[in-house]
């Protein structure tokens, strides 16, 4: 086949949860290009996989990328790996990925271990809609208009920044519902639920090891805030929109979830 990157998912704590075909990717490629090569490595020893390793981290990316793209184009197959995870998510990948697109080379990602779908199944919160993040922002005004939106929240978070993350949200909503997910897949892992104001006050002064993902549940909507929402996807239908497009704009606009305006739409009258 010709050259072509393919994005390969690795275990986030647990190796054995490599799939069949990202060893077979890792085997036949060319190059991998490795967040860390010491990390790579282990996963590759385990598995007898003996393919040329470069570094490919945040700090060479831009430079790396136009070389690695070069490959590709003389016909080499170049495997794109992370720490931990899917590359991309809150890691290095994005300038080699956009390179190739430009170039007209063929991308291929593979499905694999993602500790945000861990945490939010596991979380017991609703996964019905629901938004990543990335890692929470440190200032307190970003982190609170974070913690305010209508769908479930899964955010990367730093161990040593939980009890104060914690804090601000219990200052905002004390009951809503939260899950604390350390460690995912590994020998110590932990998944923590309650409210916001319980968890804050568990690790207000708690060392907290480890990788860590928070999951916290939907901020309420007020009831006069749907109904307005709701009033205007009604007007948008009678005017002869289809209603879950027209939901899905009024979503945008009013930062309302599409499904509980879509709901409310639908609800029968009482």
């Amino acid at each position: 086949m010709s050259g072509r990157l393919v994005v390969c998912p690795t275990p986030i704590g647990n190796l054995e949860d490599v799939t069949l075909r990202v060893l077979s990717a890792l085997r036949e490629a060319d190059v991998i290009a490795c967040e860390d090569t010491r990390t790579t490595k282990v996963l590759l020893d385990r598995y007898g996989v003996s393919a040329e390793r470069v570094r490919y981290d945040a700090n060479v990316e831009r430079r790396v990328a136009p070389k690695l793209v070069e490959r590709m184009r003389s016909g080499e197959v170049v495997a794109l790996v992370s720490d931990a995870g899917m590359p991309l998510v809150s890691d290095p990948g994005f300038v080699l990925v956009q390179a190739c697109v430009a170039a007209g080379l063929a991308v291929e990602v593979l499905p694999g271990p993602s500790a945000a779908l861990a945490a939010l199944v596991v979380s017991g919160l609703p996964a019905e809609t629901w938004r990543f993040v990335g890692f929470l922002p440190r200032k307190r005004g970003p982190l609170e208009a974070a913690f305010q939106v209508p769908e479930t929240l899964v955010a990367f978070e730093s161990p040593r920044r939980v009890g104060a993350s914690l804090a601000v949200l219990a200052a905002l909503d004390p009951e809503r519902p939260v899950a604390v997910c350390r460690e995912l897949t590994k020998l110590h892992e932990e998944v923590v639920r309650g409210t916001a104001a319980e968890l804050a006050e568990r690790y207000a002064d708690a060392e907290v090891r480890g990788e860590v993902v928070l999951v916290v549940g939907p901020a309420a909507v007020e009831a006069a805030e749907l109904e307005a929402g709701a009033d205007a996807l009604r007007r948008l239908v009678d005017a002869g929109a289809r209603a879950r497009p027209a939901a899905g704009v009024v979503a945008e606009l009013t930062g309302l979830s599409a499904n509980a305006l879509y709901r409310a739409l639908t609800a029968p009258e009482q």
